[in-house]
């Protein structure tokens, strides 16, 4: 097994380049599969994820070549309507292929995600809308089996809360439907601005891409022609590498960056007491003079993510007072505080929120990833603490961060990946 080995207290210098999105190509992937020509995506993130759904699709018959960062996909071929629980297992975002396999074929069978129950993180609100469109859907086995008979047709949307892959999939399904689809209380993340632009661009109707009603014209049963695809910067990905600016009170300098995408993460920053440089796709900050608590609460973009809800309380760890970390999005997000008290942090729970006292100095220890956005809350912490940290489990961190460890070491970190010997 893999790990990370830290040795604190390392001042951090100089540029990151910020890859693609991983949140935004997983979407985008998926898309591929409502188009019968070749398609070129680029900017993809080197993560474990991307890995996965590409292999899905080459399970599914369609063709992929993938090198670097950009991947060559031809989805003519597809021979198979089943997204086997071996693949979707590893990774919720496999259901994404719902939505685009049922509409352009009629029929398909997906694995439950994950492994957990539709009342964890659910899908029953993907299964409902598709149901208002015409599909016949049954769970058996751990697959949810779909079939439209006649194709699926527009219908309203009402989205009883705001599901980011919800929005996808029924985007996706709508695209190739018959008639008009509208989609209210849909989530307008920018990786879901993104994917809307690429159905757009080949010639769907989409009005009020970015805001909360969306509206698509399907091309009733006519696969796709896909302009190439640049993914979006990764903006957690980004939001991380501020942090990591901010816990070790460094100057550094993000490159291929969209401000506008983690504004909410700036303007904490800010009021913590770090500012900044907004230059072009360039972000540059500076060290507060003292780091100030903090209070925030996660709620649905464009408010505060939750996906950076870790790596600010390692940040807060550290800050003169106490800040108040109010997790509304989900009810298992709080993993990492164990592990991060386990560094010398003072963080207390109760129900949905935290209490993080700050402390002067963190210790090295050996703690363990719990999930991807826990695992660089862990690693933002071992970078100022004292000593040595060893981060396990760290294949969390594969599944979402491109070469972590080495942007962190090429900004002066003292961090480098180990095998156990054992």
């Amino acid at each position: 097994m893999q790990y990370l080995e830290i040795r604190g207290g390392k001042k951090l210098s100089g540029s990151v380049t910020i890859s693609g999105a991983k949140n935004a190509a997983l979407p985008v992937i998926a898309a591929t599969i409502l188009s019968d020509k070749p398609v070129t995506l680029t900017n993809l993130p080197d993560v474990v994820d991307i890995r996965t759904l590409l292999t899905l699709l080459t399970m599914l018959g369609g063709t992929v070549e993938h090198k670097g960062s950009v991947a060559h996909i031809d989805n003519s071929s597809i021979n198979s309507h089943k997204a086997v629980y071996e693949i979707v297992s590893q990774m919720r975002a496999s259901i994404l292929v719902l939505g685009p396999l049922l509409t352009r074929f009629g029929e398909c069978e997906v694995s439950l995600p994950g492994g957990c129950a539709i009342g964890q993180r659910p899908i029953d609100l993907h299964l409902k809308a598709l149901e208002a469109m015409g599909a016949e859907i049954a769970i058996e086995s751990g697959y949810v089996h779909a079939k439209a008979p006649n194709g699926l047709h527009g219908a309203k949307i009402i989205f009883d809360k705001i599901t980011v892959g919800g929005t996808e999939n029924i985007v996706m399904a709508a695209a190739m439907a018959k008639g008009t689809t509208t989609i209210i209380n849909a989530a307008k993340e920018p990786e879901i601005v993104q994917l809307c632009e690429m159905i757009a661009d080949a010639g769907v109707s989409i009005k009020g891409i970015g805001t909360n009603e969306l509206v698509i014209e399907g091309t009733d049963g006519i696969p796709l022609q896909f302009k190439n695809v640049d993914i979006i910067p990764d903006r957690i990905e980004a939001g991380t590498y501020l942090c990591a600016g901010a816990i070790t009170q460094s100057e550094i300098r993000l490159e291929k960056v969209k401000a506008e995408h983690i504004r909410a993460s700036i303007d904490k920053l800010e009021s913590m007491g770090f500012s900044f440089d907004i230059s072009g796709d360039t972000i540059t900050i500076h060290p507060a003079e003292h780091i100030k608590p903090v209070s925030l609460i996660t709620i649905e973009y464009p408010g505060f993510p939750t996906d950076m809800q870790a790596q600010f309380m390692a940040v807060a760890a550290l800050a003169e007072g106490e800040s108040l970390i109010e997790e509304r999005l989900f009810e298992n997000r709080f993993m990492h505080v164990s592990e991060l008290n386990r560094l010398g942090a003072d963080i207390w729970l109760k129900g949905s929120t935290a209490a993080v006292k700050g402390v002067g100095t963190l210790h090295g220890a050996d703690v363990m990833a719990t999930d991807l956005r826990a695992s660089s809350a862990l690693v933002l912490a071992g970078l100022v603490a004292e000593g040595t940290t060893k981060v396990r489990r760290i294949y969390h961190l594969d599944r979402g961060y491109d070469n972590l460890e080495g942007k962190l070491t090429a900004l002066g970190a003292d961090i480098i990946r180990k095998k156990d010997t054992k």
